[in-house]
């Protein structure tokens, strides 16, 4: 299994109308049948005038396959891409190796928090394993929603994602762990092996499969 996550920069103000657009005209058109959308959000806080949006394939083949059967679907590319293409400023893909694939929260109306750190070369397993090794006092704060290597689109990057009621409980969650000694050891370690991070803060969209 693979991931797909597409992050689209929008023309100022349109997000609310693309992603209008994705949960009606485009999911009558491709359903799950070209891919399983298994999350769709807009930014809020981080990059604005973006839409984000995550899916599975069974592998890098059916991928390909689904794709150019995708574009060969005459309502695709006559009615859905003419309304999209306008809007479009700049489109990001990565293609992602599930280490904890997508987990949906136990409650809706969450605020998700999608960090992705560049690693230096040959840093991504290390700082993997020190992450891995100390989730479970992360977790004592607050669940992880998934978490993924970058097989293709930004090299040497890991990425996770987090789902919180609000914008409160993530600082308070963020800001418990931090004084937990088992996660300031992971710091430590994990720390000196990134070069760059970065976060979004996003909502899921009315048609998101994940809430």
């Amino acid at each position: 299994m693979i991931n797909e996550l597409r992050i689209y920069t929008l023309k100022a103000g349109s997000a609310p109308e693309v992603a209008k657009n994705s949960g009606t005209v485009a999911r009558a058109i491709r359903g799950d049948n070209y891919g399983k959308l298994e999350g769709y959000w807009i930014t809020e806080i981080g990059s604005l005038n973006q839409v984000v949006h995550l899916w599975t394939y069974e592998s890098l083949n059916d991928r390909a396959r689904l794709r150019a059967k995708l574009q060969k679907n005459k309502r695709w590319t006559e009615e859905y891409i003419p309304l999209i293409r306008p809007h479009l400023v700049r489109q990001d893909i990565r293609l992602l190796n599930p280490i904890i694939p997508l987990r949906a929260p136990a409650t809706t109306g969450n605020v998700y928090e999608l960090r992705y750190y560049r690693t230096r070369p040959g840093g991504a397993k290390p700082w993997l394993d020190a992450f891995t090794g100390a989730l479970d006092v992360r977790e004592k704060y607050s669940k992880i929603s998934g978490l993924w290597t970058t097989e293709a689109g930004q090299p040497n990057e890991v990425m996770h994602l987090w789902a919180y009621p609000d914008l409160n409980a993530r600082a308070k969650a963020r800001g418990d762990a931090v004084k937990d000694p088992g996660w300031q050891a992971f710091l430590k370690t994990g720390g000196p092996l990134l070069d760059e991070m970065n976060n979004l803060i996003m909502l899921p969209s009315a048609h998101s499969p994940v809430q």
